[in-house]
């Protein structure tokens, strides 16, 4: 991972290899929330069934939330001094999430959005230990949030699961 300080220096109180370690982290979570993003929309698109209405809403509600989320962390990676990783293939190589292809039935859909919002959590927390040995409160709040988020909606997902 290559730093943009070469550009100007970066001098917010966290140390270059701290930052570095913080950026890299939130690069997975970067690619995790993206990779879930297209997950939630291609869902959205081709869900079907009884639960069509709630589900096509649901899915909508939460990929909107997801493309702003994508923002927010890539933008917290660049402040630390890094870039973001913004390609397909940076994202396979960094996402915990496998990609689905074709078009499971509704029902599988929501288990498979719950065990992404999850894996989200993981890597989220994992990403914890580095920003806190840093005193990086401001990255410490986001993955808070972010966590927080992914298990409401991982809770909500569930709950419609027979």
């Amino acid at each position: 991972m290559q730093t943009t300080s070469q550009i100007a220096p970066v001098n917010i109180g966290i140390a270059e290899k701290d930052r570095k370690e913080i950026a890299e982290g939130l690069s997975r979570l970067l690619a995790d929330t993206y990779t879930l993003y297209l997950k939630t929309h291609n869902f959205h698109w081709n869900v079907t069934g009884p639960l069509f209405n709630s589900l096509h809403l649901m899915f909508e509600q939460q990929y909107n939330e997801l493309a702003l989320a994508v923002d927010v962390l890539a933008e917290r990676i660049r402040t630390l001094g890094y870039p973001a990783p913004g390609s397909y293939s940076e994202y396979a190589e960094l996402a915990s999430i496998e990609e689905t292809r074709g078009v499971p039935e509704a029902e599988e859909m929501v288990r498979l959005l719950v065990e992404a919002n999850e894996a989200v959590v993981r890597t989220a927390r994992s990403v914890f230990p580095a920003a806190e040995r840093a005193h990086d409160e401001s990255t410490a709040d986001l993955l808070t949030e972010r966590m927080s988020i992914h298990e409401k909606t991982a809770w909500m997902l569930r709950s419609n699961l027979k």
